[in-house]
């Protein structure tokens, strides 16, 4: 039976790495709470005729992106260490996702303004610095539409103010820079969104890509806790 009584609320820091890519939001919402039933921990339920795990992601990670600093919220309803909390967790997650961080929750989730991310190419037939000249001009015009897909349908967006370009690396066939991406529920854009955007009005599009999350940022681009 679920309790109104819990004594802390948990934010757990994670990686999803490797093949947990493919794992959807939804199908890691039952993964992360089959997990924390085995791992015994104290958490708090919901109350009603239905109890079940309070469980709430700040910024539900898009499906095939990867990352090393995603988190999730849980209450307990004892106080524990939590590395404890960390130690038991990662005793029952499957392959690709680690926890590596736990400590009582600070910010809002609101909060959230900002995520940074590092994209990874490969060309078949393309020189990377070329693409790289192609796409940083592209996204260097004065606006920057592209078609985002909601809940009422799709609308275009210029999305120049919502996201800034780190410097690019290139090696061989392959292309890896940095972006700054807006995120949170104001406003969310997916790095992928630019390249396929770039690509279907005549850019280059790469035969593989991968993409991490490397931090999650407030407002004063401070790392979200």
């Amino acid at each position: 039976m679920g309790t109104d009584l819990f004594a802390v609320t948990a934010r757990v820091f994670y990686k999803k790495q490797g093949r947990a890519k493919y794992i959807s939001h939804l199908d890691l919402v039952r993964c992360i709470s089959r997990a924390l039933k085995r791992s015994k921990l104290p958490v708090w339920h919901t109350l009603g005729f239905h109890p079940h795990v309070y469980l709430t992601f700040a910024l539900p990670l898009a499906l095939g992106y990867e990352s090393e600093c995603e988190s999730m919220d849980f209450r307990l309803t004892e106080t524990l260490p939590m590395e404890a909390v960390v130690d038991r967790l990662n005793a029952v997650l499957p392959e690709g996702i680690c926890c590596y961080a736990a400590a009582p929750a600070v910010m809002k989730p609101d909060a959230i303004k900002w995520a940074d991310y590092t994209v990874t190419q490969e060309f078949d037939s393309v020189d990377p610095d070329e693409a790289w000249r192609a796409f940083a001009g592209w996204c260097a015009r004065e606006t920057v539409p592209v078609v985002k897909k909601g809940k009422k349908g799709e609308r275009v967006v210029d999305v120049k103010p919502h996201f800034t370009l780190g410097e690019p690396h290139a090696e061989g066939d392959t292309l890896t820079f940095s972006i700054r991406a807006a995120a949170g529920s104001a406003f969310n854009l997916n790095p992928t969104l630019l390249l396929d955007t770039f690509a279907q009005e005549g850019g280059a599009r790469a035969g593989w890509v991968r993409v991490v999350r490397t931090a999650v940022l407030d407002g004063n681009l401070r790392p979200f806790e």
